[in-house]
């Protein structure tokens, strides 16, 4: 194995990713600080946050009353000790989610298999090149803050070994994540090969529950991060059988003084990247050049005779129904815009977890959660999705030109797809909420109702400004609208949900007494049924004549094709 031929590949890796970006060739540097800012605004931050807490530890530990504060160098360790488990689990995320984001450029960025190189090379280069961006500057960032802190306060060698282990917890993590990409290939191209619709599922789910479960431990980051580093610290101690917390196992032993146990786990967490990386190189050679088949051969000689369908019985088009299949599977089978599914996941995490912290302090402060967990996610996807519907074609939006479609049956096919994703949406995540918040019927049908008409009117917006932004252009991350007009889209709707949603807020502010300072009477069943049939009505307005924008839009858009 020649390292000399491994830094090649990663500086390979490296330019492939920063020419996919779309840098031109006349402002394009391989070297200088510029290159690498990623890199210099994490230390900077870095060492103002160890700074920071520098200064905020002075001030605690200054006043003699904080005698029940345990001393500095045992707080500090309790965090240090967390802190590599951590950082590998934010590697694996970071680094799984850049390989989400390129696989649409594996073509343009994949070292040729024909070069004079190894696979061990290839493979170390592979798990290296992991780390380069978003990964690298994390551990540099918390390195540096560590760094600053443990020199003010006495505590250099804890802080060594802390960044040392932290950078060995973020190897292991990039090693796991190159077996992960292998297996998932492997493993798809083996459904592939017998159905292919089932790998496009099995794919698609898989990566959904990868990013569920993320968001997850993420959350529980953000409710608390003292109580987690606390719990961690703990937690990894426990379960000490599992090689992935050796890592922090060993600094824990190392920092109380107790070297053998502390060597001995060092010794184990080397072994075990070791492993890691023999497991990776044995799964490159036998699956490395693994491609599934792209084409289905149709036997017997049959003759293909379209079908009508069911988009056809609901009295779509042919070219609609193709449009909306098409657009259906695009989401389903493009793991850049596989992305837009990520959302409704957060957003009905994030309700769960604070509805749990809060109604330990304020009672009734469920109520705007249940709301959230309906309203949200789905009002949202359909703002999203209606942006991306048209830019998501890229350069391939020749076919509509160049195709019997009117700007009628293009709106009319994209406006179904957006809707009918919202309401996959609401399905999923009002089940979700009825069953964590058992709501009432009432409140249900409320908010179901006020989902549909959000979806409606948000997703015409997001249509209409995806329309008239649509960026076609193609790079290493596509964007599908114009930033101008995406930042437009997100203010319209939100001034737009708010103008649907007021009609109710009285009655939401009704029955949340206990979080605001001011009381309104309480709203009866006939009061709410007022409600809901003004925001109804504002809806269908903003519905119908954005819709004809959008018609227009979309003339627009075929006639510039045109000239």
């Amino acid at each position: 194995m020649n390292w000399r031929t491994i830094r090649y590949l990663v500086s390979i890796e490296r330019k492939s990713e920063r020419l996919l970006r779309g840098v031109k060739a006349t402002k394009y540097r391989e070297r200088g600080i510029l290159a690498y800012w990623l890199y210099w605004v994490a230390a900077i931050l870095g060492i103002v946050g160890g700074y920071l807490a520098t200064v905020l530890v002075d001030l605690i530990y200054s006043s003699p009353e904080q005698i029940m504060v345990e001393p500095l160098d045992v707080m500090a360790t309790s965090v240090f000790i967390a802190l590599p488990t951590m950082i590998m689990l934010l590697c694996i995320v970071f680094t799984m989610w850049q390989q989400i984001q390129l696989a649409g450029m594996k073509a343009t960025r994949v070292i040729n298999y024909w070069l004079p190189i190894t696979w061990q090379e290839h493979t170390i280069a592979s798990i290296i090149s992991n780390l380069l961006g978003l990964p690298l500057a994390l551990v540099i960032g918390f390195s540096a803050g560590i760094l600053v802190f443990a020199v003010a306060n006495g505590l250099i060698l804890a802080g060594i070994l802390t960044s040392l282990m932290m950078f060995g917890a973020a190897f292991i993590g990039s090693t796991t994540t190159e077996i992960v990409r292998i297996v998932q290939t492997r493993l798809t191209g083996a459904v592939y090969k017998s159905s292919g619709k089932s790998a496009v599922w099995v794919r698609f789910i898989g990566t959904l529950i990868f990013f569920a479960i993320f968001y997850v431990a993420y959350f529980v980051i953000i409710q608390g991060p003292a109580g987690f580093l606390e719990g961690l610290t703990t937690t990894q101690n426990t379960i000490w059988f599992i090689p992935f917390v050796w890592v922090g196992i060993a600094l824990f032993y190392l920092l109380k003084g107790i070297f053998l146990e502390g060597l001995v786990f060092l010794g184990l967490s080397v072994l075990f990247a070791g492993v890691l990386c023999y497991i990776a190189i044995a799964l490159n050679k036998r699956f490395g050049l693994y491609e599934p088949p792209a084409i289905t051969i149709q036997t017997k000689g049959t003759q293909y005779t379209p079908k009508t369908g069911l988009l056809g019985k609901l009295g779509f088009t042919s070219s609609e129904a193709a449009m909306i299949r098409k657009d259906i599977r695009a989401f389903t089978r493009r793991r850049e815009l596989m992305t837009i599914f990520i959302l409704p996941i957060a957003l009905m995490i994030l309700p769960i977890f604070y509805s749990i912290t809060l109604t330990d302090i304020v009672n009734n402060s469920t109520l705007i959660f249940e709301v959230m967990i309906f309203v949200l996610p789905a009002a949202m996807m359909a703002l999203i999705t209606g942006n991306m519907l048209i830019g998501e074609e890229g350069p391939a939006v020749w076919r509509i030109y160049a195709s019997p479609i009117s700007p009628k049956n293009l709106i009319k096919a994209k406006y179904t797809v957006l809707l009918l994703l919202s309401i996959i949406t609401l399905i999923i995540t009002g089940t979700a909420g009825v069953i964590f918040f058992r709501s009432s019927p009432t409140l249900i049908a409320v908010a179901v109702v006020e989902s549909l008409f959000l979806m409606f009117a948000l997703g015409a917006i997001g249509l209409a400004l995806g329309v008239k932004g649509a960026d076609f252009t193609a790079g290493r991350r596509q964007r599908m609208i114009r930033q101008e007009w995406s930042l437009l889209s997100v203010l319209l709707g939100a001034v737009t949900g708010l103008a649907i949603l007021a009609p109710i807020a009285p009655y939401l502010l009704a029955n949340m007494g206990e979080i605001f300072p001011f009381a309104l009477p309480a709203m009866g069943l006939i009061e709410l049924t007022i409600a809901v049939v003004v925001s109804g009505i504002i809806a269908t307005i903003i519905t119908v004549a954005v819709y004809r924008v959008n018609l227009n839009y979309a003339k627009e858009l075929i006639r510039k094709a045109e000239i």
